[in-house]
């Protein structure tokens, strides 16, 4: 793709380029010139030639043109289709656990078969996340962080510092070092250390 980009950085300095050129050529207006008392000889082969030569200039411009818009519009499909490749690979890595919940909603087997079963399920899930680099933000224990946690509320605790994580409502998930989402969570208030 760095490839591309330098294309269409060449296609528009040599359009503007272009463009200059065109503008820059004056073809010299016989009446204008008598009109206001200046008068250049310039013979019918020389203006012919000018006239010619600023067509084809803007011909070429024109080309230039057609080809940026051209290539702009293959960057964005190829942007498209990588980006619908990309997620076509995640979900296809999903395909069985979604199979694996259909079977364990089918399934007949005791209580404690079925949580048994959907904790593979949900152990299987976790493999496929971290192949994916995806991981859980650190909560119950952590320091509250604001950029990572978000703050459902309060609970007192004496057994944890204050200003901590006490409890994980809903997990967060992190891409590499990207927050994807943050958890949601319940802060410990120590009122021991408060006073301090």
């Amino acid at each position: 793709m760095p490839e591309q980009e330098t294309e269409l950085t060449l296609s528009e300095e040599a359009a503007a380029a272009l463009a200059a050129e065109a503008a820059a050529m004056v073809i010299p207006d016989r009446e204008a010139e008598n009109e206001t008392g200046v008068e250049e000889t310039v013979s019918r082969t020389e203006l012919d030639r000018l006239r010619a030569e600023r067509d084809q200039l803007l011909d070429r411009l024109a080309r230039l043109q057609a080809e940026f818009e051209n290539a702009r519009k293959r960057a964005e499909r190829e942007r498209i289709e990588f980006r619908e490749y990309a997620i076509g690979s995640v979900v296809e890595q999903f395909l069985p656990v979604a199979d694996n919940f259909e079977l364990a909603l089918k399934s007949g087997g005791t209580a404690e078969q079925l949580r048994s079963g959907i904790e593979l399920i949900v152990k299987q899930m976790e493999d496929i996340l971290r192949q994916l680099q995806v991981t859980a933000v650190p909560a119950v224990g952590a320091e509250f962080d604001p950029r990572q946690h978000e703050a459902m509320g309060t609970v007192e605790r004496l057994d944890l510092p204050d200003q901590y994580v006490a409890e994980e409502i809903r997990r967060g998930y992190k891409l590499r070092e990207r927050l994807l989402r943050p958890a949601l969570v319940r802060v410990a208030s120590n009122p021991k250390q408060e006073n301090e």
